[in-house]
């Protein structure tokens, strides 16, 4: 039986799956395939908006990043045919193979890397360099000028395998994802929290549900991935949202989520402006 020719695309997503390396094709343009009739505009709900985590369970290269696959099975199967025959490059889900692309757009912002960034594979793409790290983060876009994140729900083209030496994700990476409010107070040490003007009436009736509350916000800060200080500032801004305005909060309470934070590293000024920060965006 005669067997089927393979393009070149597809062959070098088979040869990247066998490595481990989850794939998909890009269209002309950079783009993933859009999405087949049956979850267009994401009407099978299995996607939405691009953020569910998680493979795409369509027979189709259907909600890009989603896609990426390692079975040669489904890459080489009819649904996929079509994708092929119109690919004009190999992508990969850099989070999938526990990788972060820093993708550097120009010549600005490769010198921007060279100067703020530790050595680490590189690799060139059409207009810059792909800096890649061990390890995964969130991938937010425009992180500077010229400087995109590609880990986690996310695709990068690839590119081939580049030269050095891969490091591990440094903490500058990680903090390029974290955005906070621009207006923002410095908070004193100690940071205290009072009931409102006209002595607002705690709601809670138990000290359980504020315990629960404290107890919730220093775990997940404690077991927090990666983006820290985005982690810090969120648990800060729950915790706030809910007990700061009834006088339930006590400096003890405030304490114990600065000490969960500097245990992740955070100085004790981050954790002072991030928690003035979070009062700031509640209006208080």
């Amino acid at each position: 039986m005669t067997q089927p020719i393979l393009s070149a695309q597809l062959r070098a997503a088979l040869d990247l799956a066998e490595r481990g390396i989850p794939v998909l094709p890009l269209r002309e343009g950079k783009g993933p395939m859009g999405n087949c009739r049956a979850c267009r505009k994401n009407a099978c709900g299995g996607r939405p908006n691009m953020k569910t985590p998680g493979p795409c369970t369509c027979a189709a290269p259907c909600h890009a990043w989603a896609a990426a696959t390692t079975d040669s099975a489904v890459l080489t199967s009819a649904a996929w045919t079509p994708a092929w025959r119109q690919a004009a490059a190999v992508a990969y889900h850099p989070g999938g193979t526990g990788l972060t692309v820093v993708d550097l757009d120009n010549a600005d912002a490769i010198a921007w890397a060279r100067q703020n960034l530790p050595t680490t594979r590189t690799v060139p793409s059409t207009r810059g360099e792909h800096w890649i790290y061990l390890g995964t983060m969130s991938s937010p876009n425009a992180v500077r000028p010229g400087v995109d994140i590609k880990s986690l729900m996310s695709y990068a083209r690839w590119l081939g395998p580049g030269t050095g030496t891969m490091g591990p994700l440094p903490d500058v990476v990680r903090a390029l994802a974290v955005k906070e409010p621009t207006a923002a107070r410095r908070a004193s040490s100690p940071v205290t929290v009072t009931a409102p003007p006209g002595g607002g009436q705690c709601p809670h009736r138990s000290p359980a549900y504020l315990e629960r509350g404290i107890a919730m916000a220093e775990q997940r800060i404690e077991e927090a991935p990666d983006g820290i200080h985005r982690t810090v500032y969120r648990m800060f801004l729950a915790v706030l949202s809910a007990h700061g305005r009834c006088g339930c909060l006590t400096e003890v309470h405030i304490k114990r989520l600065f000490t969960a934070a500097q245990g992740r590293g955070e100085s004790l000024r981050h954790c002072e402006d991030a928690w003035s920060n979070a009062a700031a965006a509640l209006g208080m």
